[in-house]
């Protein structure tokens, strides 16, 4: 991979677009209201991201791979993110998500935003329909910071000039390892530990802070 000027990583969900993907597939069960209430606690810091993880994805069991479409056509981007995106590109830096979501959505909105690299959790899919468990290993805390260690050393980039943005308590251990950590559209206990705090709900706000 060819050497970049810095590296800005992303969250998906509730900072590069505006929705919880979890809960718009939950609907699709008619389960939204209750994981959305779990999502939320997650978030917060309440409960362990990986344990609350596997138990909303147990809901979301028998919803049809089909119900994808109509949840894409639902994600709703963030305020200002092409235009972040084209400038952190035009300054010579790497755009990046790690997600606590899921490779089915991400792998059609992360392209079409102009993100470079991504990561997510996997789906488990049995006669087309979710399974209600997650395939491989979970993206949590741990392995969001793990992510922005590897892409920065893949792209010849120092810690001190890495950027993570995020809302929720899984990405704090992220946010640390990074060499400015932003809060965005965060949680309190985001918001108290991150460098600094975004207050518009639009990613240009960031283009300032960019290296």
């Amino acid at each position: 991979m060819p050497d970049a000027r810095f590296l800005v990583v992303f969250d998906a969900d509730s900072t590069l677009i505006r929705n919880e993907v979890i809960e718009l597939i939950a609907d699709e069960a008619g389960r939204g209201v209750e994981v959305a209430a779990a999502t939320e606690a997650a978030m917060r810091g309440e409960i362990d991201f990986a344990t609350s993880l596997c138990s909303r994805v147990e809901a979301l069991r028998g919803v049809p791979v089909t119900a994808f479409a109509r949840v894409l056509a639902r994600i709703d981007p963030t305020p200002g993110v092409r235009e972040l995106i084209a400038e952190i590109h035009r300054r010579g830096g790497i755009a990046a998500v790690v997600s606590g979501g899921f490779h089915e959505i991400l792998d059609t909105v992360a392209p079409d935003l102009g993100v470079d690299v991504w990561r997510a959790n996997r789906l488990t899919v049995a006669d087309g329909a979710l399974a209600g468990t997650v395939d491989g290993d979970i993206v949590d805390a741990g392995a969001k910071a793990a992510a922005l260690r590897e892409w920065a050393s893949a792209h010849g980039v120092p810690l001190s000039r890495t950027i993570a943005i995020g809302d929720g308590a899984n990405d704090l251990v992220m946010m640390d390892a990074a060499g400015l950590g932003l809060a965005f559209n965060a949680k309190p206990a985001v918001r108290a530990q991150a460098d600094l705090v975004i207050g518009p709900v639009d990613l240009r706000e960031v283009i300032p802070l960019l290296p």
